[in-house]
């Protein structure tokens, strides 16, 4: 498993020089390599491999007057930001004939030096700790870090970035072991919302921290000084990075909340379920400020990756499931209700609901069951070690199967299941065959 570990850096003044000049060549070693593919591309020409291009725009560019300063720099963050553009287009087109889920990914773009993110990449020929603690980067120097913890192991990469707020940060890329928990009995299903973060099945309630709001008095004020600045002078530069500096504070601050809480919702529970909220449309309606401030999408982003990285399970149901709708006592779906009606009767055993308590109990539920079903998942609560479901539960003929013994239901040899007449199911070739003949 593959985990990044930021820590703070604090660079000279002439390492920030040279880092901001390295920034430079690997965004124009970046762009170059975009314009050639683009130029073979509207020429009818392949596509440059990836050598080829680390030949023209690095090492043919070196020797030319117009491209020398490129040979001042390191060569590992040039060669890396070629891979960036190789990986910029395997996930275009990944996303085009379907192979990527979420949202879909366009061409590679031109990148300019007014960017707000800088980053660089250096690999273990780059890069080295020192037994002082610094970091050492290839042509640029020792560099102070915050080690706020330690590494696990040693680190494969480190990616150098440059933020909005001027901020340097040392992102180390390391491989380690899952650490599975010790398994427990307890699950919860969630319920997000706006009132209250989240309500959970056992009757806790998570207050909604609201950090921009919070901080809006600040960013108002700090925002209106930018506004009286000269477009291109330097108090404008000035009153732009405290801009970003009120907004990376309350970034920040939301982050450290959710580690907290997710952490402890996956070393409590075995399980946690959530419901398949469409964040993406309700960020563009009335809440959207209230929507981006909660950060549901963040929230279970994180307690999946700490779900596979200690042994937990995370359960998402669907977004058409009738969470508020259904009664957790005794099913009966009282029919939808407007967002003001916080409690409600169930109209069939009378049971008085919370709105929302009642809907993380609705998502429990629904979560144990989708998981207790699932193909390959457990089919009873007792069994702790998933069973391998049958290729035909998974919904994969018997034809597609790699084995040529259609009696076999997997590569494990399991045998076809009969019938009260001791015959074999109707994915035997042979009773086709036989029904064939005989309708001809």
């Amino acid at each position: 498993m593959h985990l990044r570990h930021s820590y703070r850096i604090y660079p000279t003044a002439g390492q920030c020089a040279a880092l901001a000049r390295t920034f430079g060549c690997a965004r124009v070693v970046f762009n170059d390599a975009l314009a050639a593919r683009k130029e073979a591309r509207k020429a009818g020409r392949p596509y440059p491999r990836s050598t080829d291009l680390q030949k023209l725009v690095i090492t043919r560019a070196k020797k030319t007057p117009e491209r020398a300063w490129l040979a001042s720099v390191g060569v590992d963050p040039l060669i890396q930001s070629l891979r960036d553009l190789d990986t910029a287009y395997r996930n275009f087109f990944d996303s085009v004939s379907g192979e990527r889920a979420g949202q879909p990914v366009g061409l590679p773009r031109f990148k300019s030096r007014k960017d707000n993110r800088q980053a660089l990449r250096f690999t273990r020929n780059g890069f080295r700790i020192r037994s002082n603690g610094k970091l050492n980067l290839a042509k640029i120097g020792d560099v102070r870090v915050k080690w706020s913890r330690k590494l696990p192991v040693d680190p494969t990469s480190v990616t150098v970035v440059l933020d909005a707020a001027g901020r340097h940060h040392a992102s180390f890329v390391v491989d380690v072991e899952p650490e599975e928990l010790p398994e427990v009995s307890a699950e919860i299903g969630i319920d997000l919302g706006l009132t209250a973060y989240a309500v959970l099945s056992t009757g806790e309630v998570i207050d909604n921290p609201r950090f921009l709001r919070r901080a809006e008095r600040k960013l108002r004020a700090a925002q209106r000084e930018l506004s009286r600045k000269a477009m291109g002078s330097r108090n404008r530069a000035k009153a732009r990075r405290k801009v970003a500096r009120a907004h990376a504070r309350v970034t920040d601050t939301r982050m450290d909340w959710m580690h907290k809480q997710t952490t402890r919702l996956i070393g409590e529970n075995q399980a946690v379920y959530l419901e398949d909220l469409n964040v993406h449309g309700l960020a563009r309606g009335p809440l959207a400020k209230s929507v981006h401030d909660a950060g549901w999408a963040t929230f279970r982003r994180l307690l999946e990756e700490k779900a596979a990285r200690y042994g937990r399970a995370v359960g998402i149901v669907h977004r058409a499931f009738p969470s508020s709708q259904l009664c957790s006592e005794c099913g009966h779906r009282d029919g939808p209700k407007p967002l003001h009606v916080r409690e409600w009767v169930c109209g069939a055993c009378g049971v008085l609901h919370d709105r929302d308590l009642n809907a993380a109990r609705n998502i429990l539920a629904a979560g144990q069951a989708d998981r207790l079903n699932a193909p390959g998942g457990p089919v009873s609560p007792g069994v702790a070690i998933p069973r391998r479901a049958r290729p035909g539960e998974r919904g994969t003929p018997l034809g597609d199967l790699p084995t040529t013994d259609a009696r076999a239901a997997d590569a494990g040899g399991i045998p076809v299941p009969q019938d009260e007449g001791g015959c074999q199911s109707r994915s035997n070739p042979r009773r086709r065959s036989q029904s064939v003949t005989a309708r001809s």
